[in-house]
């Protein structure tokens, strides 16, 4: 007995060991990528510093952050990011749920538009930022083209450059850009779905719309909860698209913290009060990301 116990303490230790080893290098990256940077940021939100190691750097404590709280441009770009966010969340998501509902219900026949309607997915951001930025432009843009048309006379569409027609141009160009990534999601769950209930649904008298809202959506909760969080934390720390787009104009129209962050760091070199924006950002993300987890698991518990 005793030797069976010291041949299982042995067989832990040899794990412990084993396990120790191979998640070392995770656990090496994960410091040095994610949470030193997440502490520097911090640190340095304390410093009023312009960035150059040359620089002298001064400590403020707390001004930084007391300056954040009485920022209403910060608090603007926030409001911004939530609109983004809620549009996204309503937007993207039912739309790729459409999608992929189509392409279920379909079959193989449909395979050309999984590839087409997947394709701005695979654009570069910073690619569909100037690619959309053109094509809005007031002079020699499309909707500008189309509406001359239409009118029979010159007529420019200014959506970029008043507000808030350009906050909801941009929103619109975001939703077309990721809402085949929420397709392909719920296309995979769907893969997941018994083909054996849907059988047994018909065999009951259920159509295709009955089972769609009573079986199958039901079924994909998981999914849905999953992209709806996806969806939020993207929304909200959103910046090459809109930064190609607008960077933050008209007028602070489409001004987004991550954006605001960027001009405050490395344009105004005022990387002190740079980084209490990013310390914000972070804050406000994980306290809405972990509010949404709450919520859905009282929904679920329901």
């Amino acid at each position: 007995m005793a030797k069976l116990q010291g041949m299982a303490k042995r067989d832990a230790r040899s794990t412990a060991i084993a396990a120790t080893i191979f998640l070392f290098p995770a656990v090496a990256l994960l410091i040095v990528y994610m949470i030193y940077p997440i502490v520097e940021t911090f640190l340095i939100s304390r410093l009023k510093w312009n960035g150059f190691y040359t620089a002298e750097k001064i400590n403020v404590g707390w001004d930084n952050w007391k300056t954040l709280i009485q920022d209403e441009l910060f608090w603007t770009s926030f409001l911004h990011n939530v609109i983004l966010m809620v549009c996204s969340i309503l937007i993207q998501i039912p739309l790729g749920m459409a999608l992929a509902t189509f392409l279920d219900a379909s079959g193989r026949k449909s395979n050309i538009f999984k590839i087409l309607w997947f394709l701005p997915y695979l654009m570069s951001s910073v690619a569909v930022g100037f690619l959309f930025y053109y094509l809005l432009a007031t002079n020699g843009g499309l909707i500008s083209g189309i509406a001359t048309l239409v009118n029979g006379k010159r007529t420019m569409v200014d959506l970029l450059g008043k507000n808030p027609h350009a906050l909801y141009a941009v929103i619109g160009v975001v939703a077309w850009q990721y809402t085949p990534f929420y397709m392909v999601y719920f296309i995979a769950g769907y893969s997941n779905i018994d083909t054996s209930l849907y059988e047994a649904a018909v065999i009951d008298g259920a159509n295709r719309r009955q089972y769609i809202f009573k079986v199958a959506i039901p079924l994909l909760g998981p999914i849905f909860k999953t992209a709806c969080t996806m969806s939020l934390i993207g929304s909200l720390k959103y910046f090459d698209l809109i930064w190609n787009m607008t960077q933050g104009g008209p007028n602070h129209g489409t001004e987004l913290m991550a954006t605001y962050m960027y001009k405050t760091s490395f344009q105004k070199f005022n990387m002190g009060y740079g980084s209490a924006i990013a310390g914000g950002m972070f804050i406000l993300i994980t306290v809405i990301a972990l509010l949404f987890q709450k919520v859905f698991v009282v929904k679920e518990d329901y």
